[in-house]
Order: structure tokens, then C-alpha cells, then sequence
């Protein structure tokens, strides 16, 4: 057995007794509707032929009793397996998507800086409910079908064999017909998963940047984006009806033919005396009950298609290992002073074949503000995101008191960073719970308390509803500054012993700058700070400022050490002042 079929039917080991109980009463429903039609042909056989009313009567009753009990068993079983069968199959989705989204905050950057957002939201949904259609349906239509048929069968050969046979005899074609159909039934639906997740990543993207949109009046465009991606939905779609309808098409001309040959074979054999009318009829009922495995054999394959292209999806993201782990025996990292070594550190992207950077030596003290400048492209942010091993470096290592930080758990190597981003994201909610996001355990004391050392306090108690006013997806409703000072709020919060601040403040106007400025210096005093500039403004009383290029750090010192040797640095420097006047 594969490794993902064996995945696959794990997600069965929680619910077995479900499981069987669905498979108990999906026999009992088939069983039940082989019976009817040997009862019919029980009362013509046996009891209409008395001709006497007196004694057909209370057997007739009886039979009727007996049926309308059977009849209360299969409502029963088919409550039973529309219930609680899909209870399975909800319980099942329910795993498979935290798992699927428990995978997803293993992997590291490198993985997401390759993905869009709508295809990874459609492994999630769409994928995950046509598998557990496919868990729960697929079981129980398969052993409803196999006892109808092989019931019918054997009740069947047991009235006339021929006849039996010629009925039968159709069954192999129509099933050969179906594995036909399988394969070209699934490459259909899958490229209907991959359109489908392409629309998702589309839609995601222009509701993301919608205010882009509207500020480039590029509506027009953005709908005939859409539209060209929803056409090539339709065209896949096209594709995968025109492979069913082919499917269900010649399946109902099988059951037509069976019907009219065994009308056409049991006309003569009744001509004969081979059968008698009453096993005609019985032959009549019981081809109407394999009609329904029929059916079913239809929707199991229609899900099986369906289900198993979903599953192939989920399953190549959970076969993706990350990239960055825990090492086996990794330490928690605890009261960090906050010293730091970078030794011979090189990096590049796993895509890429030339290093960001390579051959970085670099030692920070605990408690040093430490400023980075260059270039856009030199790798700033990704020097500072090895740090908290949001990426991996490809040679040399990085020390945190002396410790690998390889040989560090992640949580515990995270959990004392702080990061404050030029891109700040906040969560839909309440002021409240994104600054509580920095410690979920804190009290509202200590969240206000945050929020007054980002000098966010006043402007928060001037919203609404103050510390619980909804800001919106993404803090829609709040200013840049503001969005930046709870930012800020929530990694005073945290209170961790090292930080970094990636160009927090060069997306805001003057006024704010200041603002958040303060707040900045505050939140670093006493902590280990890396600082990536991009204005050289806000750096001029950095303890140590390094310069780096493509070609690694390439000066070193203070403000006014770096003027003076009138090198790199100095012409960034000039270049922001004469770009200010």
C-alpha cells in the first residue's frame, strides 16, 4: 500500500465504530430492497392463487405488516447514513483542514514567497469537501452496490438461469465502460481544481489591492482579467461535462438495453414454458433495483474523481518537509542578554543560483542599536530575517550569546524578537486584541500600559469605542501612524530582549515619523536593536551603522565617522539632503 493511500485511510482510525455502523446499516438498506420483490412474487406464486378471499386475506395482512416493518428498518438505515455518515465526513474535513493548516505554519518564507494566497485558501475549502464526499460516500455506495448486484444475482439464477445470464451478461461492458471513462473524467477535474484556485488567487489579489484599483480607475481592466479567467474556467468545465454527460449518456443506454432484452428474452421463454409471468415481473422489479447500484456506481465515480484530485492536492502540500525545523535536542533559549555574532554568513534563495550576500562578519553587543543602510536590494531585511531564522543561512552560522541559533528552538528563539515592519499587519478585531496579540496571557492593564509606552493611549481613547473599536480588515480604518504605533504597542507587549526595526517609519509623513520615532527609541532602550534605514534621519545616534553592498559590509562606524571618510554612507547622505531641499 502507498504512502498516500495509507494517509488517506488514517483519517478513518478516529471514527471505526462510525464507520462500521454506517457500513451496517448501508448493507441493511440494500438487503431490505432485495426483499420486496421476492415478497411480490411470493403473493403472486403462492397466495393469489387460492382464489379465496378468506384464506388470502390474513396472509396478506401479515405480509403487509411485515413490509411496513421493513419499511420503518430502511427509513431507519437511510436516516442512519445521511445523518451520521455525514457527521463522519464532517469530522473527517474537520482533521484534514488542521492538519493542512497546522503544515502551513511550518513551512518558512521561502515556501510562501512562491504561492498565492487564493490557491493555498482553495486546498483549504473547496479541496477538503470533496474528499470527505468522497470518504463518506464512497464506502457505503460501494457496499450498497456490491450486495444489490451480487444479492440480485443470486436470487435471480435461482428463478432462471438464461435469463440471468442475458441480463448479466451486459454488466462487464458497462463496467469496462466506466474505467474508460474514469481516466478521462479525471483529468478533466483536475484541470477544473487548478482553474478554479486560479480564480480564488484572483479574486483574493484584486480585493487586497482594491483601493489600487479604484485610485488607477482600473475597474475595466481588473473585470476583463476576471472574465478572461473565469472563460477559461468555463472552457474546463465544458470539457469535464461533455466526459459525464458521455458517462451518464451511455449508462442509461445500458439499462435501456437490458430492459428490452430481457422483455424480448422473457416474452419467449414465457412463450415457451420455460417462466412463468409472475418471474417475469419479479425479473422487472429487480432490474429497477439494479438501476439504483447503477446510479450509485455513477455518483461514486463522479466523487472518486472529485475526491481523489482534491486529495492529491492536500496531499503534495503535507508531503512538503519544511525547511526549517527544530534540530533534534534544540535548547530553549532563556534570560538572553542579547549578544550577537554573525561568522562568515552567506545567503541565497533556494530559486537562485547567485549568494544575497555572502562572507558577513559581524559581532553586536547586548543592549547595542545597531543601524543598517545600502541600496535597495543589497539584502537589509534579509540579513535581519536570518536572525529569527524566518530564513536559513546557506554557510557560516549566527550566535545569540554565544548559542547557535540552529541549536535553538524556534519558539523560544522567536518568542525573544521583536519585529516592527513597514508593512504593518493587523488582524480584523478590536485595538485590543492586535496589541494583546504581542502576549495573548496579558491584562487589559498591561495592554494599555503597552499602548501609553507607543504613545497610542490618546488616539486610541478618541476612537469609538476605545481599546475595543473594530479597526477593520487589515486596520483599514486607522492612519499609517497609528497602524505603526500599535505595532509598536504590541512588541512592548511582547518585551523581548532583541529588535528589529525594518524601515518602521518610511512610510509616514513628518508628524507621524517623530511620533513613532519616540516611541522606537523607547522601545529599544536596554534591548539589542537592528535598525534598516531608510531615512538616514532617524539614525544618527545609532551606536554602530553599517553599510552594506552587494559584496558584504562595507563600512563601519558612526554618523559622524562614516561622514568623514566621505565614503558610501556620506553619499547616501548627501544624496537625502540635497533630495530634501
Amino acid at each position: 500500500m502507498s504512502r498516500k493511500s495509507k494517509k488517506f485511510l488514517s483519517y478513518y482510525r478516529p471514527y471505526l465504530g462510525l464507520f462500521f455502523a454506517d457500513m451496517f446499516f448501508a448493507l441493511l438498506a440494500a438487503a431490505i430492497s432485495l426483499v420486496y420483490p421476492m415478497i411480490v412474487r411470493y403473493i403472486t406464486n403462492n397466495v393469489l392463487v387460492s382464489g379465496e378471499i378468506a384464506v388470502e386475506t390474513p396472509i396478506i395482512i401479515r405480509l403487509l405488516f411485515m413490509m411496513l416493518g421493513l419499511a420503518l428498518l430502511e427509513y431507519i438505515s437511510t436516516y442512519f447514513i445521511s445523518y451520521k455518515g455525514h457527521i463522519m465526513g464532517a469530522k473527517m474535513e474537520y482533521d484534514m483542514r488542521n492538519d493542512i493548516f497546522g503544515h502551513f505554519q511550518k513551512l518558512s518564507f521561502n515556501y510562501f514567497d512562491n504561492q498565492k494566497t487564493g490557491q493555498l485558501m482553495s486546498r483549504i475549502t473547496n479541496d477538503l469537501f470533496d474528499i470527505t464526499e468522497l470518504c463518506h460516500h464512497g464506502p457505503e455506495d460501494i457496499v450498497i452496490s456490491i450486495i444489490k448486484v451480487v444479492g440480485a444475482f443470486v436470487i435471480l439464477i435461482q428463478i432462471n438461469l438464461p435469463l440471468t445470464l442475458l441480463v448479466f451478461a451486459f454488466l462487464p461492458v458497462m463496467f469496462a465502460f466506466a474505467y474508460y471513462m474514469r481516466g478521462k473524467m479525471s483529468r478533466a477535474f483536475r484541470k477544473n481544481r487548478e482553474r478554479i484556485a486560479e480564480i480564488n488567487a484572483q479574486v483574493e489579489d484584486n480585493l487586497s489591492g482594491i483601493r489600487v484599483v479604484k485610485s488607477f480607475a482600473n475597474e475595466p481592466v481588473e473585470i476583463k482579467k476576471f472574465q478572461q479567467g473565469n472563460a477559461r474556467f468555463v472552457e474546463s468545465k465544458r470539457n469535464s461535462y461533455w466526459n459525464m454527460a458521455a458517462f451518464h449518456s451511455g449508462l442509461t443506454l445500458f439499462t435501456a438495453l437490458i430492459n428490452i432484452s430481457m422483455i424480448a428474452g422473457g416474452s419467449l421463454f414465457i412463450a415457451n414454458k420455460i417462466i412463468t409471468v409472475s418471474d417475469l415481473l419479479t425479473f422487472l422489479l429487480y432490474i429497477n433495483t439494479l438501476i439504483d447500484p447503477v446510479k450509485k456506481l455513477i455518483s461514486f465515480t463522479e466523487q472518486f474523481q472529485n475526491g481523489m484530485t482534491g486529495f492529491d492536492r492536500f496531499y503534495a502540500i503535507m508531503e512538503i518537509q519544511p525547511d526549517i525545523i527544530d534540530k533534534k535536542g534544540a535548547i530553549e533559549l532563556k534570560q538572553v542578554r542579547g549578544q550577537i555574532e554573525f561568522k562568515k554568513v552567506a545567503f541565497k534563495y533556494n530559486d537562485t543560483v547567485t549568494d544575497v550576500f555572502h562572507d558577513i562578519n559581524l559581532k553586536v553587543d547586548a543592549g547595542d542599536y545597531m543601524a543598517l543602510v545600502g541600496s535597495s536590494g543589497v539584502g537589509k531585511t534579509t540579513l535581519c530575517s536570518l536572525i529569527p531564522r524566518f530564513y536559513e543561512v546557506s554557510e557560516g552560522s549566527i550566535t545569540i550569546d554565544g548559542l547557535d541559533i540552529r541549536n535553538i528552538t524556534l519558539r523560544s528563539l522567536r518568542m525573544n524578537i521583536g519585529i516592527v515592519q513597514q508593512d504593518v499587519y493587523l488582524f480584523a478585531g478590536t485595538v485590543m486584541d492586535n496589541i494583546q496579540y504581542g502576549c495573548l496571557e496579558a491584562t487589559e492593564e498591561e495592554v494599555i500600559e503597552a499602548a501609553k509606552n507607543a504613545n497610542a493611549h490618546d488616539f486610541i481613547m478618541e476612537l469609538p469605542d476605545g481599546y475595543h473599536t473594530y479597526i477593520g480588515q487589515r486596520g483599514i480604518k486607522l492612519s499609517g501612524g497609528q497602524k505603526q504605533r500599535l505595532s509598536i504597542a504590541r512588541v512592548f507587549l511582547k518585551n523581548p530582549p532583541i529588535l528589529i526595526f525594518d524601515e518602521a517609519t518610511s512610510a509616514l509623513d513628518n508628524e507621524s515619523e517623530k511620533v513613532v520615532q519616540d516611541s522606537l527609541e523607547k522601545l529599544a532602550k536596554n534591548r539589542t536593536t537592528f535598525v534598516i534605514a531608510h531615512r538616514l534621519s532617524t539614525i544618527k545616534n545609532a551606536k554602530k551603522i553599517l553599510v552594506l553592498t552587494e559584496e558584504g559590509i562595507k563600512e563601519t562606524g558612526t554618523h559622524e565617522e562614516l561622514l568623514s571618510k566621505n565614503g558610501i554612507y556620506a553619499g547616501l547622505y548627501r544624496m537625502t539632503f540635497e533630495r530634501k531641499n
